[in-house]
């Protein structure tokens, strides 16, 4: 296959990844205005969950990664609840307890699965190629980018068509008119952290053919998270789409054209958006 053809089907891959992985963490900075800095855990111990549920217990590939989101949905709402609400108004505090539960998380997942990389292998009938017009595409990559797709709209529809949706962009926009009108901000707060969460460990899985599980994959990951929100701009479902895809070619393009250089590639569009427009593309501007 022609070099960049496949340079491309990967960035675009990556971008999906990253859209699953950065869309929740976009919707909390927006909703609860700090960074989760616990949110590559998250997606590490997705990955480690359903390498577990596969292996070990033979789970079909495709539940495992929907139970693997599941069981890191309740362990985010439970974050939320038991920590992070205590720490209300103090960002700083929730800054800090984030930093350490993902070092905490680092540790157990290393003293449980232990530093060697997990492969997990290709969920059946998509570890070959798909054909079209004589190009030859890799079945489960493409596989990839539609469930970014199908969540995408997903959650388009959440926000754009449904009560729970209007009250998750009254609470990003102005949080303390949405508590005026009587939305429970609070509630919301464990509910798009659960959802952020649900998604990160899901995505952690369903990349962990592609990417295999080990240990510091959530902090390979959390960065990427951080510049495609900073590009897309927080609480901007459309921003984490646009983004997750600009820094995936970024990112794949600048390791394979300019590795000496990839990360300046990838974090100095990061800085121009936060010095002309720091609200991000498709962000709002917040006094």
């Amino acid at each position: 296959m022609n070099f960049w053809l496949v340079l491309a089907i990967n960035s675009v891959t990556l971008g999906g990844l990253l859209f699953l992985l950065s869309a929740g963490f976009s919707l909390i900075f927006g909703l609860m205005r700090i960074p989760n800095l616990t949110h590559g855990s998250l997606f590490m111990l997705g990955a480690y969950f359903g390498a577990s549920l596969v292996l070990w217990f033979h789970v079909e590939f495709w539940l495992a990664a929907v139970i693997s989101g599941v069981l890191v949905a309740a362990i985010g709402a439970g974050i939320e609840r038991l920590l992070l609400r205590r720490l209300a108004g103090a960002e700083l505090a929730q800054v800090l307890v984030t930093l350490g539960l993902s070092f905490m998380v680092a540790d157990l997942c290393l003293m449980e699965w232990t530093g060697d990389p997990i492969s997990v292998p290709t969920p059946p009938g998509l570890s070959g190629a798909a054909h079209f017009a004589r190009l030859a595409f890799p079945a489960y990559r493409l596989a990839i980018i539609a469930v970014a797709v199908v969540v995408a709209v997903a959650l388009w529809l959440l926000l754009e068509r449904t009560r729970l949706g209007a009250m998750i962009r009254a609470g990003v926009d102005d949080p303390q008119m949405a508590r005026v009108v009587g939305i429970r901000v609070s509630h919301l707060f464990t509910t798009i952290f659960a959802l952020g969460a649900g998604l990160a460990g899901f995505a952690g899985m369903i990349g962990s053919p592609i990417l295999s599980v080990y240990p510091g994959l959530d902090q390979d990951m959390l960065p990427l998270a951080l510049v495609v929100v900073i590009l897309g701009g927080t609480g901007s479902l459309l921003g984490s789409l646009v983004g997750s895809f600009i820094v995936g070619f970024l990112f794949n393009f600048g390791q394979a054209l300019l590795p000496d250089l990839a990360y300046f590639v990838l974090f100095l569009p990061m800085v121009l958006v936060l010095a002309l427009r720091p609200q991000g593309l498709f962000g709002r501007y917040a006094p």
